[in-house]
């Protein structure tokens, strides 16, 4: 089984990464929870009952150059999803009890999640809830989104 390396990836979608990063890595294809900056995967299975997908949401094929998710805050880098033509779709019209879903991912064949500084991790078949990560804020006594 041929492994996904950052340089491959980078260059089929023509999505740059950054320096600092090893390009020549093999892209690890996981199918648990995984947390990318401020973005978090989690396997549908695991919150399903926080999630609901209307029976009017779009739905909407990851074409080869990616879907931009989420654009950072700090340095404007975006998470983009990446997957072969016809292997993945793009739920982002779901509701969540926490308010921190993005959307819904349904992979047929794996696909992967892209930053420039964060480099990419892969997502083996199924379905996952992308979500905003958030942290407790001790100053504020409150709870904040994570800012990339």
């Amino acid at each position: 089984m041929h492994m996904m390396t950052l340089a491959e990836l980078s260059d089929r979608t023509g999505l740059a990464v950054l320096d600092h990063l090893e390009r020549q890595v093999a892209i690890p294809v996981l199918d648990g929870p995984q947390a990318q900056g401020d973005l978090l995967v989690i396997p549908l299975a695991t919150v399903e009952d926080a999630i609901t997908i209307p029976w009017s949401a779009r739905s909407l094929d990851v074409p080869a150059q990616g879907i931009e998710l989420l654009r950072g805050a700090a340095g404007g880098n975006p998470h983009t999803l990446v997957a072969d033509p016809g292997a993945c779709r793009w739920r982002p019209d779901v509701w969540d009890l926490t308010d921190l879903a993005l959307g819904v991912v349904e992979a047929a064949g794996t696909a992967y999640l892209l930053h420039p500084e964060h480099g990419a991790t892969g997502l083996a078949p199924g379905a996952y809830v992308i979500r905003r990560q958030r942290e407790h804020d001790p100053r504020a006594r409150a709870l904040r989104l994570v800012a990339d």
